[in-house]
């Protein structure tokens, strides 16, 4: 008897139907074919004990396992209990009537018990499209599939449940979600707010500017002065996600296996990632032999903050260059290649020399000469020509830190934010890619920055001065667009294209290497 099951092979952020083919014949061999790699070969012991836990057997007689279509990959042990419930149904054990209407997917533990998958929201989403009445996941997948309307989720906690459930028609748990409620409970759980930094008004005013224009963001100031405490209050200001930028969100953390602290199953909250120093290549911009999604794509819709830049490894800020221009990273292999979504929001701190107190009002740099120069010039200027804002943080003093009241809230900046992306959304509706000013091509500057005459003098001059290069031209206009959208202008007025070229310390200092 010739049975078919279906589950589904994830490719970067998508997913491709598998019909798992099962063929029971007289002999006495097992043979699984069709691109398997060893994580799906050894399925057949987990599936022969956990059947033998459950008072079911692998029948003693020669079976073909196919995995269609044969050219693609199959890797993982999700396809565990899809060709397990194949085997029972081409072997009579379970009635094959109903097993073609559902997607059935999940590992098995010895004792049965259903472990989670990767990818089980583009799985499902795929299954949706594809015509399928539902499909079946370990409860620990449920809320993450559930997302997706128009599909029924159903769960179970062991084989046992499943076999039942096509057996004697026992119902499975079915898995529901609501968005609105879901959304709501995240927005309201931000862990950390502006309002408890004192002092640093200027800070606060760029990275308002970044967060209303989606900008690239460099903070440089001596330790103790509050860089990493600003930044990881970014989020706070930024604009709640869209149902769709979660969605996107979500399919990345999926394929990633990382939405397991998520009770909703849906990533709610803009991403904040802020990865070691110490890491590699690949596990900044992804791939692996198994091609995974790196810190800059689980940043995708959100933040990336590398803390301590010059520290990072040359090699791992460069390969960043491509990704931060082009907001996607492609992976390519000999035979294959897949591409993760990376929008996402730089943020970097450094100190401005080893010791930290280069240009410190109070305290002296114990830097030997030229060592001050070698170690900005860890960051090239390529990098920080694609960072739109540098931003001097300096010492806060004591009478600001023991003011008793509190700075303002971060959700009245966010208030400002989402009326200036607003303005943004309005001005790009008819562009599919671009939703802020940060993300602006080269001939939109054309049509949205148009200076006055005394603007471009004043930005004629800054650019012969600091010697910038075209790319931080545009980098100014973006940022000047963006402050001017703050303060709810039409046009940009020379105080605004001021401003921007102020943030351009790194340039102006000399610094770039």
């Amino acid at each position: 008897m010739l049975v078919k099951t279906f589950g589904y092979a994830v490719q970067g952020i998508n997913a491709t139907k598998i019909t798992v083919e099962v063929s029971i014949q007289v002999g006495v061999n097992f043979y699984l074919v069709g691109l398997p790699d060893n994580a799906v070969k050894e399925s057949q012991q987990r599936i022969h004990t956990a059947l033998k836990h459950h008072d079911y057997k692998i029948p003693g007689k020669q079976i073909t396992v196919n995995m269609a279509p044969a050219d693609i990959r199959k890797e993982g042990s999700a396809y565990d209990l899809s060709i397990a419930m194949g085997i029972l149904a081409a072997s009579g054990q379970i009635p094959a009537e109903k097993i073609s209407d559902y997607v059935i997917m999940g590992e098995l533990a010895l004792d049965g018990e259903l472990r989670s998958i990767r990818g089980a929201l583009p799985i499902a989403i795929q299954a949706r499209q594809d015509g399928f009445k539902g499909i079946i996941l370990p409860e620990s997948n449920a809320s993450e599939a559930a997302v997706v309307n128009g599909l029924e989720v159903l769960y179970a906690n062991n084989i046992k449940q499943v076999i039942d459930f096509f057996i004697a028609s026992k119902d499975l748990p079915r898995a529901e979600i609501d968005l609105k409620a879901a959304f709501l409970m995240e927005v309201e759980a931000l862990e950390f707010d502006f309002a408890d930094v004192k002092g640093q008004e200027n800070i606060k005013r760029a990275l308002e500017i970044a967060a209303a224009g989606g900008h690239n963001a460099i903070l440089i100031g001596p330790p103790g002065a509050g860089k990493t405490m600003l930044s990881k209050r970014l989020p706070s200001i930024l604009p709640p996600l869209t149902v769709d930028e979660a969605l996107e969100t979500t399919k990345i953390h999926s394929v990633a296996g990382k939405t397991g602290k998520n009770a909703s199953g849906l990533v709610t909250q803009r991403p904040f990632r802020s990865p070691h120093h110490t890491i590699s290549d690949i596990a900044l911009v992804g791939g692996g032999n198994n091609p995974q999604p790196g810190e800059i794509s689980l940043a995708h819709n959100g933040v990336l903050f590398l803390d301590e830049l010059p520290e990072f490894k040359r090699t791992v800020l460069e390969v960043m260059r491509q990704p931060i221009e082009d907001r996607v990273v492609t992976i390519s292999r000999a035979k294959f290649s897949v591409e993760y979504p990376a929008s996402f929001m730089l943020i970097a701190s450094m100190n401005p020399c080893p010791c930290g107190y280069y240009n410190h009002p109070e305290k002296e740099c114990v830097c030997a000469p030229g060592l001050v120069q070698k170690y900005l010039n860890k960051i090239s200027g390529p990098l920080l020509d694609r960072i739109d804002l540098h931003i001097e943080v300096t010492p806060v003093p004591f009478s600001e830190l023991n003011k008793p009241q509190k700075a303002e809230l971060s959700k009245d900046i966010r208030e400002r934010v989402m009326k200036a992306r607003v303005i943004q959304s309005e001005r790009f509706k008819e562009e599919k890619e671009i939703h802020c000013n940060a993300q602006m091509r080269t001939k939109d500057l054309r049509s949205y920055c148009i200076l006055a005459d005394a603007g471009n003098t004043l930005l004629k001059n800054a650019m012969e001065r600091l010697g910038l290069s075209a790319r931080a031209y545009d980098r100014i206009l973006k940022v000047a667009r963006t402050i001017a959208d703050l303060a709810h202008s039409k046009d940009i007025e020379t105080n605004h294209l001021a401003e921007a070229i102020q943030y351009r310390s790194l340039d102006r200092d000399g610094w770039a290497g």
